[in-house]
C-alpha cells in the first residue's frame, strides 16, 4: 500500500524532535510522499532554519514548563489551555489525508485518532513502551508518555535494542571528522540559568567553551562565548569540538555519538526521560552525567579523552522505505536487520590541534 498524502504533527518544545523532522522530511520527498507538517509547542518566533518544512502550520499545543533545569508540573498545569486544546483538536482537518505521523505531537494525534485516521508514531518516547532502561518514574509521566500523544503504531527509537524491537536513532550521518580541536567544548543546556553556567565555566581557562542558548546572555571571560541558537552555526562548533555539555536530550546525544564526541549529560530534575536517558548513558557506557552542576565532575570529565563513536545507519530511509511497503510488522527480524548496521567504537580523540 502507498500512502500518498501524510500529515506529520511534531512536538515543537525540543529542538531534537524538530532536527530529527529535517532528516524524515528529505527522504519523504524523496519517496515522492506529499506531506504537511504541523508543529505545535512553542511560540512562532522561536523556530528556526525551517525551509525545508516548505511551509508548515502552527499550533499552540501543550508543553512542559522548566526553570533552573527543572520540570514544574505545577506551572505546566497552570500555563495549560485545555480549552484551545480541544478546540485546535476539533478544528484540525485531516480528510484526505492516508496517514498521520506524530513525533510526540499531541494536537495532531489526538485529532487523527477522533478522526480514526491511522497514526504512526517515530520518535525516542515511543520506545518507553518497551522494557528499556527507565528510572525516574511516577504516575504523572507514565500517564504523559501514554496520553500525551498516542498512536496506533510507535516506532520507538534508542542508542542501543535492549533486546526489543525499537530502531536506531534518526540522524543525519556526516563523514567523520578529520580532526578536532581537543580544548573545545560545546555547551546546550537552555533550561539552566546561563549566567550560572558561566559561573561553573569560567574556572577552566584552557578550555574552549561555545554556548549556545535560545537568549544567550553576555560573556566577560575570552574562553566563553555566548551564541544564539542556529542550526548550522551549531553544526559547524559541534563538527570539530572534542566534546559536548548538555541536558540529556536524546536527539543531540545521538548525533554526538555519530561524531564520537565525549558526551557530559546533566538531565532535567522530574523529567523522567532525560533521567532515564542519562541511565542509560552511563550504563552503556556512551557517556557521563552529572544531577546538578558541580565543578569537579566537570574538571574530570574535561580531562578524561574517553569518547564513543557509532556509527548508524540511515533509519529514516529504511523508516520511509517501509511506510512504501505497506508498514508491514515490526518484528524482531527486521529490527534485528537494522542494527546489524550499527558500530560502536571506543574511541579518543585524535589529529588534535
Amino acid at each position: 500500500m502507498d500512502y500518498l498524502l501524510i500529515f506529520y504533527g511534531v512536538q515543537g518544545t525540543g529542538n531534537g524532535h524538530i532536527t530529527r523532522t529535517r532528516v524524515m522530511a528529505k527522504e519523504l520527498y524523496a519517496q515522492g510522499f506529499e506531506v504537511t507538517f504541523q508543529f505545535s509547542g512553542r511560540s512562532a518566533d522561536k523556530y528556526f532554519d525551517m525551509e525545508v518544512f516548505n511551509g508548515y502550520q502552527l499550533k499552540e499545543g501543550l508543553t512542559f514548563n522548566t526553570e533552573k533545569g527543572q520540570v514544574n508540573y505545577l506551572k505546566t498545569a497552570l500555563q495549560a489551555r485545555p480549552i484551545r486544546f480541544i478546540r485546535d483538536v476539533n478544528t484540525l482537518d485531516l480528510k484526505g489525508y492516508d496517514l498521520v505521523i506524530s513525533d510526540f505531537e499531541p494536537v495532531t494525534a489526538w485529532a487523527a485518532k477522533k478522526q480514526k485516521i491511522p497514526v504512526l508514531g517515530i520518535g525516542h518516547q515511543y520506545a518507553f513502551n518497551h522494557k528499556i532502561p527507565k528510572t525516574g518514574s511516577d504516575p504523572i509521566a507514565d500517564q504523559v508518555m501514554k496520553y500525551f500523544a498516542p498512536a496506533d503504531q510507535g516506532i520507538g527509537l534508542h542508542w542501543h535494542h535492549f533486546g526489543q524491537p525499537i530502531l536506531p536513532p534518526i540522524i543525519e550521518t556526516p563523514e567523520f571528522p578529520k580532526s578536532i580541536v581537543d580544548r573545545k567544548i560545546i555547551v546546550y543546556l537552555p533550561f539552566e540559568d546561563q549566567n550560572e553556567v558561566i559561573k561553573y565555566l569560567c574556572p577552566f581557562e584552557n578550555f574552549e567553551f561555545h554556548i549556545y542558548a535560545p537568549q544567550p546572555v553576555e560573556s566577560r571571560y575570552p574562553h566563553i562565548m555566548c551564541k544564539p541558537l542556529s542550526r548550522d552555526g551549531f553544526q559547524k562548533d559541534l563538527y570539530d569540538s572534542a566534546g559536548i555539555i548538555s541536558n540529556a536530550g536524546f536527539e543531540l546525544a545521538s548525533e554526538s555519538l555519530q561524531l564520537g564526541k565525549k558526551i557530559l549529560a546533566k538531565p532535567l530534575h522530574a523529567q523522567m526521560e532525560q533521567i532515564s536517558n542519562a541511565a542509560a548513558l552511563e550504563q552503556l557506557g556512551y557517556g557521563h552525567t552529572m544531577f546538578d552542576m558541580d565543578v569537579a565532575v566537570i574538571e574530570n570529565w574535561l580531562h578524561n579523552p574517553h569518547a564513543v563513536r557509532i556509527t548508524y545507519p540511515n533509519v529514516a530511509k529504511i523508516i520511509v522505505q517501509w511506510i512504501k511497503d505497506g508498514m508491514p510488522e515490526l518484528d524482531m527480524a527486521f529490527t534485528e536487520g537494522v542494527w546489524d548496521g550499527v558500530d560502536v567504537l571506543q574511541t579518543k580523540p585524535i589529529n588534535t590541534r
